[in-house]
């Protein structure tokens, strides 16, 4: 099974277009949506995580490029320097995946990167910089 970390960026005429059922249901994809940024009338933006046969995906992807949708990778990670992190919590509790969490009884900070949808919100919120982002 293939998996891809994307940026779709839509043109405004076609946000309204059911574009990721169409991938669900003609190529057999599974479809995460980690962030979406679509407003009326300007460029739509979806960062997702899509996952199929190799087959399908590489189907997926030219029925994406036929319809006008740019696709990018997904151009930055996270990462977590456990040296610096002092198991204060504060990333903890403001990560939506739990890619962030705190390992009990022992207190200790994890992080699972696989879990990680590179949401950014750990970063403001760590004090020592044990968070950052990487391209």
């Amino acid at each position: 099974m293939a998996i891809k970390r994307l940026v779709l960026s839509f043109p405004p005429h076609m946000i309204d277009q059911p574009i990721t059922y169409q991938l669900v249901k003609k190529y057999d994809l599974m479809v995460n949506i980690l962030r979406a940024r679509i407003t009326p009338n300007e460029e739509g933006r979806l960062v997702m995580e899509i996952s199929g046969k190799k087959k399908n995906l590489d189907e997926g992807l030219a029925f994406l490029d036929d319809l006008g949708v740019r696709v990018e990778p997904l151009a930055h990670d996270i990462r977590w320097y456990e040296d610096r992190c002092i198991e204060c919590t504060a990333c903890t509790s403001i990560c939506p995946t739990g890619a962030l969490s705190v390992k009990r009884p022992e207190m200790r900070v994890t992080f699972k990167h696989e879990k990680c949808i590179a949401c950014e919100l750990c970063l403001p919120a760590c004090p020592y910089k044990a968070l950052e982002i990487v391209s």
